[in-house]
């Protein structure tokens, strides 16, 4: 498998980190042809082939209108591949608003900046998960 080693100018890097669940990604956004790259491959190749994923992780640079305008690499870790996706998808929107402050009107209805707070509850002791219970057996 060929690896590809991307190097970065910090001066036109711009940075954004988004979490989801237990995922965390950071996002780098330089200057370039709208390439995009999670983890060193293909999105379609670490996200899979589910155009679910590849549309959420492009949304913010449709809303933004700079589609093709920048390349996105994703370094991304932990949960599953939903919860990669929307933290890739929010690392977007953050590094969008280091860009350029005036994103924010075009990002915010969308509700593209806004991280989503659930994540899985905890079992309780006395039941079988979170909230379901053993079964019950009155004889």
């Amino acid at each position: 498998m060929v690896r590809t080693v991307i190097k970065h100018d910090k001066k036109t890097q711009f940075i954004g980190t988004g979490r989801r669940k237990t995922a965390i990604a950071r996002v780098f956004l330089t200057p370039g042809t709208g390439r995009f790259l999670v983890n060193g491959k293909e999105p379609s190749l670490h996200l899979g082939n589910v155009i679910n994923y590849l549309n959420l992780i492009k949304k913010p640079l449709e809303a933004a209108k700079v589609e093709g305008k920048y390349d996105v690499v994703a370094k991304v870790h932990g949960g599953g591949l939903s919860g990669q996706a929307d933290a890739i998808r929010l690392g977007v929107a953050r590094a969008l608003l280091t860009i350029d402050a005036s994103n924010k009107l075009l990002l915010k209805p969308e509700g593209l900046l806004t991280r989503d707070p659930r994540s899985k509850e905890r079992k309780k002791y006395g039941r079988k998960k979170a909230r379901k219970r053993f079964q019950f057996s009155k004889r």
